[in-house]
């Protein structure tokens, strides 16, 4: 995958119609319930500030809005124009409104004053950005002290077994399908963008290196997926 952030963007731009579909198939059907488990690590609470990074269509965001309820905020950050676009769209289909705002910023500059959210998540984004200490760091910053954040991405497990039906499934399921929808090598980039992810332990350490006084990494489905859960002191 390129590490230039414009054809990033582009990318993600002619996915998006796509987009929850194609995360239905890579998650085996199971990422709206790691998403959930990601929304209660937050510890939210009726009334306050939540932030949901690279949020693509919106869901984690919505989630987010349910815990803060109507008193409360949340605000959803995409650099891709046409995943905010559909995020924008499914929100108005929500009643009683959810108290959403959706901002076009890039990850590593998040334009937000300093020790803003009461809890924040990101899910399928830290693989995707060309910095990875960088945007732990402007994570970090944008958090209240004793807030915490979620991050739930796909990963490599490290079973041999399981590392082998993981490749088995994408070369056969995933990339297929995404052929039949014209984005077999959007779809392609998936395998090396696993290679190049920061193990659980590793993304704990650079969690760490970041500023947050804690970090646990949470292995899902056999290590296919993970959950790092970090708290600000």
């Amino acid at each position: 995958m390129t590490n230039d952030p414009s054809e990033i963007r582009h990318l993600f731009d002619r996915i998006a119609p796509v987009y929850d579909q194609l995360n239905q198939w890579l998650s085996l059907g199971q990422h709206r319930i790691w998403k959930k488990m990601a929304v209660k690590w937050c510890d939210l609470e009726p009334g306050e500030i939540g932030l949901d990074v690279c949020c693509g269509s919106g869901d984690l965001a919505e989630l987010l809005a349910r815990e803060v309820g109507a008193t409360g905020q949340v605000y959803g950050v995409d650099f891709s124009p046409r995943l905010l676009a559909i995020a924008k769209a499914r929100a108005t289909y929500h009643y009683p409104p959810l108290t959403l705002h959706w901002i076009e910023a890039d990850a590593l500059d998040l334009p937000f004053q300093d020790n803003f959210f009461h809890g924040a998540t990101m899910g399928y984004g830290l693989r995707n950005v060309t910095d990875i200490p960088g945007c732990l760091r402007e994570l970090y910053r944008v958090l209240k002290p004793g807030a915490k954040a979620a991050i739930l991405d796909f990963h490599r497990p490290q079973h041999p077994a399981l590392r082998q039906f993981q490749q088995w499934y994408l070369d056969t399921i995933v990339v297929p399908r995404a052929k039949s929808l014209g984005l077999e090598q959007e779809y392609a980039y998936i395998t090396p963008s696993l290679e190049r992810f920061p193990t659980g332990k590793q993304q704990v350490e650079l969690a760490h290196h970041a500023g947050f006084s804690r970090a646990t990494h949470y292995p899902i489905a056999g290590g296919m997926m993970g959950v790092l859960v970090v708290r600000k002191p």
